[in-house]
């Protein structure tokens, strides 16, 4: 997580400095700053400070640039520095305000879906605080859907839903559970199989559905094409081989490919505008992949291997299921693979 974090006094900024050392251990990266500059006893700065910049000029930044803001303050200066910059629960970054003495750590924004909570709760841990939480689901002990997707790395498709399952959880209401992939140990209280509503589908379909779907990154598109395929090319053929399964693009990891094609421009632009990783593979590598897959004369001879885009998916996907085979389309091929998901709604999903 990047971390951005500030003190207004002396003593908050030498726990700023305590906090941005502690969490950093980590795992996070954090740049910590003074509000004004604070020598230590050798009378050198404490932190760097804010030298022209105003305080709403690096909140604004903080926003756009890290996904957990920290004020070492009062709530009331976090509120009033962050309140022009909010935009969505969905979208926001976490905020957290923890007073100088780190005795209290206060979860302001973005509690589940941008983590806030979580980060509450190890800002307390450095600073031998309590965190305080204020969520509804979290003081009644129930599990928040958005708050588990976000530290699974799971997907919201239309996450204003949450809103309604929320609520039936807090006012004791069922939520009707389905998942498409198998579940570990006992569903969370307030989830149950059956037609409730409102409704929660843990799936990878594109299908359109009233219920709240979840969808994990478990798949891997396998990408072939000729010299010079354009971006259009490659995106009708991805978005076709994920039609035909009825895939979501939401449920997708990222692509890959062999080694002789992880530099073309439009399987680059391709990557780049769905945020995807590209992961490419040698020949060598792809060969070494166990199962059957549709081979190719013309590919073996110019590439190396029979197959380039449903050998690339399995590889990517760690030895998971060839989900859709080959589907060729003006000069590009694409294959879809799947990593194996078991579900368990009350720690972090595992890999079957």
């Amino acid at each position: 997580m990047i971390l951005r974090i500030i003190a207004f006094t002396p003593r908050g900024t030498l726990l700023a400095r305590e906090l941005a050392a502690g969490l950093e251990k980590a795992g996070h990266r954090c740049d910590a700053r003074s509000f004004r500059p604070f020598p230590d006893e050798k009378g050198q700065p404490v932190l760097p400070a804010l030298e022209r910049e105003s305080l709403a000029q690096w909140t604004q930044a903080a926003f756009r640039e890290a996904q957990g803001i920290i004020f070492v303050a009062a709530c009331g200066i976090a509120v009033r520095a962050i309140a022009p910059c909010l935009q969505s629960k969905h979208t926001d970054p976490a905020v957290v305000a923890v007073d100088e003495g780190g005795s209290f750590a206060v979860s302001l924004l973005s509690g589940h879906t941008g983590g806030a909570n979580r980060l509450a709760q190890e800002v307390a841990a450095v600073t031998g605080g309590e965190a305080v939480i204020t969520t509804a689901t979290d003081r009644a002990g129930l599990v928040a859907i958005d708050s588990w997707a976000a530290k699974n790395g799971w997907r919201l498709e239309r996450p204003e839903k949450v809103k309604a399952i929320s609520a039936a959880l807090v006012a004791g209401r069922p939520v009707s559970f389905q998942s498409d992939f198998p579940v570990r140990g006992p569903l969370p209280c307030g989830y149950q199989p059956g037609e409730y509503a409102p409704k929660l589908w843990f799936t990878m379909r594109a299908a359109p559905s009233e219920a709240l779907k979840v969808l994990p990154p478990a798949l891997w598109v396998g990408i072939g094409c000729r010299r010079g395929a354009s971006r259009e090319q490659i995106t009708a053929a991805v978005d076709a081989v994920l039609a035909e399964e009825d895939l979501s693009p939401l449920a997708v990891m990222g692509a890959a490919t062999i080694c002789i094609k992880e530099r073309e421009p439009g399987l680059v632009l391709l990557c780049k505008e769905r945020g995807w990783p590209l992961r490419s593979f040698s020949p060598e590598e792809l060969a070494a992949q166990p199962g059957e897959f549709t081979p190719s004369a013309f590919v073996q001879e110019t590439t190396g291997v029979d197959n380039v885009c449903e050998r690339a998916a399995v590889a990517a996907s760690g030895g998971g299921k060839l989900l859709v085979k080959k589907r060729a389309l003006e000069g590009v091929t694409a294959a879809v693979a799947a990593r194996e998901i078991t579900l368990r709604l009350e720690e972090k999903e595992e890999l079957g």
